[in-house]
């Protein structure tokens, strides 16, 4: 049993860890959001450093216990990391920082756009952002402009969004605002 802990937990906080560094990537550099929210991915290396000390009795070999010291200190990081992302939202997203507006859907209802007015209070400024919903929690950020409060959606064509003047091809994954 032990064996099956100590592979089982390597595998789960590698699989953690490589989902964290891709939601990191996709919020900045706006591409499709795929991992699941944080507090999920901090529940899994709280899982991963369980069961790594579970496995840490697998003394088969010098790689085994290599792999399960390995798991417990990555697990370990990983949570501690995690769990200060996690306390991070949940301070500043009950500060009123974004507030849903709307939620608009294509005349075929192929897409999905929600809206956020957002506001970084009084040491930064306010805005509107649109996500499109994906699948399950993915989501992908289209459209972000500062110094605005109202939003004007209007569909083109089953594709085609225009947004406060700013025509967006969902098709072809364009997008405004971004760097």
């Amino acid at each position: 049993m032990d064996k099956r802990f100590n592979s089982f937990s390597f595998y789960l906080i590698l699989i953690c860890l490589v989902l964290a560094v891709y939601s990191l990537y996709s919020n900045t550099n706006n591409t499709w959001l795929i991992s699941p929210p944080n507090s999920i991915l901090l529940l899994l290396s709280l899982l991963a450093f369980v069961l790594g000390i579970l496995g840490i009795k697998d003394k088969r070999n010098w790689r085994t216990k290599t792999r399960g010291w390995l798991t417990i200190i990555l697990s370990y990081l990983a949570s501690f990391v995690l769990f200060l992302v996690v306390l991070f939202e949940l301070t500043f997203s009950s500060m009123g920082a974004s507030e849903h507006i709307k939620t608009v859907s294509s005349p075929d209802k192929k897409y999905t756009i929600d809206f956020y007015q957002w506001d970084a209070g009084a040491a930064g400024t306010f805005g509107i952002r649109a996500e499109l919903n994906g699948p399950l929690w993915f989501s992908k950020r289209i459209y972000y402009q500062k110094r605005t409060e109202d939003v004007n959606v209007k569909w083109i064509s089953n594709n085609k969004v225009s947004i406060n003047n700013h025509i967006l091809n969902l098709e072809k994954g364009d997008t405004f605002g971004y760097r």
